[in-house]
């Protein structure tokens, strides 16, 4: 049967109007692009992983960065790149979602495929910052043998568009476990209202946290035990806007991912790494200038139009955390363990209902 998103079950999360497409791609520029690996190997091990790319725009992000700013809601992750973001508040690569193990093989991958852009890296300009953000998917996927390998990466990059993004089991999120249900990608956007226009926040998940019990809309009957877990988990979040914010702003809506994470149940465990990206694609920075003044328009603060983005973000967050758990299917995957996809009945606890409602 084919998997649907939240809307498609008739549930709304939240009062602000979504996009078009109801993802992270409504935001003008914005590409994504998976690779999955699915294998079955002797005995019983098995590849179940894969890489997602999230390009701010398509044309050469060295040369063109973005401004961006990063959250570490809990710190229990193994990124790549953070630190420079954070320092300068750009982003000049790809951001790349992958397993845990994956991360050297994925920034590798980027790397070669950066390098091959811009033959100036490392020569006759500086060096260049990846970006690379993970889960452990060891649960399904036998991350030991490392199957993620560089050119899965540039496989991801050459992929990306601006199509409606594939969500569920898919690329990074192919492995994925969320609420004891599959896990994986999930996405979702919102509009704000300014004058005769608007502006877009959207935003793209990497869900891999959290016990079943924890799941807020979580309806117990005709529902298997939940497996044991050897990890907290963890759940990468991507935000991307074309409101113009400076990397501080950025760093300010990127906080509140958190109210939509801990909407769906969450209570951000000691070992789940829970990390925000977050950019806007509203200008660009040239790597090379001779102006030594940078002119720029930013968002005030003290608006109501702050506040809605304020708000689109929880909203696109917990949205696209529960397109990440109805658009997966059930898993199979080492060790011959199951994991389920979410039942819909999980829909009558969101409208109020109670469980013997028909």
């Amino acid at each position: 049967m084919k998997r649907r998103k939240l809307r498609e079950l008739g549930i709304e999360v939240g009062k602000l109007p979504t996009g078009k497409k109801n993802c992270i791609t409504d935001v003008e520029g914005v590409l994504v692009g998976h690779v999955t690996l699915i294998e079955d190997l002797e005995g019983c091990e098995t590849v179940r992983t894969g890489v997602t790319a999230i390009l701010p725009h398509g044309r050469n992000l060295f040369r063109e960065k973005v401004i961006a700013a990063s959250y570490v809601i809990n710190g229990f992750g193994k990124t790549t790149g953070l630190i420079q973001l954070d320092e300068l508040g750009q982003i000049e690569s790809p951001i790349m979602l992958t397993n845990t193990f994956g991360v050297p093989a994925t920034t590798q991958g980027t790397l070669e495929y950066m390098l091959k852009q811009n033959p100036e890296i490392g020569d006759t300009t500086g060096t260049i910052n990846i970006v690379v953000g993970e889960c452990n998917d060891s649960y399904l996927n036998s991350i030991r043998l490392l199957p993620i390998k560089p050119r899965h990466a540039i496989e991801a990059i050459v992929k990306a568009n601006k199509n409606q993004v594939e969500e569920g089991a898919v690329g990074a999120g192919t492995g994925m476990v969320c609420f004891g249900y599959k896990g994986g990608i999930g996405s979702s956007s919102r509009t704000v209202k300014i004058g005769s226009g608007s502006f877009t926040v959207g935003c793209l998940v990497l869900s891999n946290f959290g016990k079943r019990e924890e799941f807020r809309h979580w309806q117990y009957e005709n529902s298997k035990p939940e497996p044991e877990y050897m990890t907290d988990g963890s759940i990468m979040i991507v935000l991307a806007t074309d409101a113009p914010l400076s990397d501080r702003g950025l760093k300010r809506i990127a906080k509140r991912a958190t109210i939509g994470l801990g909407r769906t149940g969450s209570h951000v465990s000691h070992g789940s790494g829970d990390i925000v990206i977050a950019f806007s694609t509203a200008i660009t920075i040239d790597h090379t200038t001779e102006h030594v003044i940078l002119t720029k328009q930013e968002l005030r603060e003290d608006t109501l139009v702050y506040n809605q983005l304020f708000q689109a973000v929880a909203e696109v967050t917990e949205e696209a955390i529960l397109n990440s758990l109805t658009m997966s299917k059930t898993t199979t995957g080492r060790q011959g363990r199951i994991v389920e996809e979410l039942p819909y009945n999980f829909t009558r606890a969101m409208r109020g209902e109670s469980s013997e409602s028909k």
